[in-house]
């Protein structure tokens, strides 16, 4: 599981993150996100301009989806979710803060195992900037 600070749940934060977002296309996977910045408003007063101030950005939210198209099965799609959400964990560190990032499967990755996931996942985080590249 993922930590309860970093799941996304409401349907408002993923209607938002479809409708605004970026989006980057893998062969197995999709990712988009949102960066929502949080502006500090004492910084901003003090020199007369609003600043953002990393420390006021939440933490890093991510839901996954996967549609009955991938699999009718349910055992199969949670799996593949699980798969994924063990490879979110092993990223969870570099994330960077204020952004709310969805994850979906697309069929071909019923053929994927764990490494190609952890791979592509964190190919496609670069690709959105979600995480450094180095």
């Amino acid at each position: 599981m993922l930590p309860q600070a970093n799941r996304l749940k409401h349907w408002r934060d993923f209607k938002a993150v479809y409708q605004k977002g970026i989006r980057r296309y893998g062969r197995h996977l999709t990712v988009r996100g949102l960066h929502l910045p949080r502006v500090s408003h004492e910084n901003g007063l003090r020199s007369g301009k609003l600043q953002l101030n990393p420390k006021n950005l939440p933490p890093t939210r991510i839901g996954i989806s996967v549609s009955q198209k991938v699999s009718k099965k349910a055992v199969v799609r949670n799996r593949l979710k699980r798969q994924i959400r063990a490879a979110l964990r092993q990223l969870l560190p570099r994330l960077k803060p204020g952004w709310h990032v969805i994850v979906g499967v697309r069929p071909s990755a019923l053929e994927c195992d764990y490494a190609q996931f952890l791979q592509e996942l964190e190919q496609l985080l670069v690709d959105a900037e979600v995480i450094n590249g180095h």
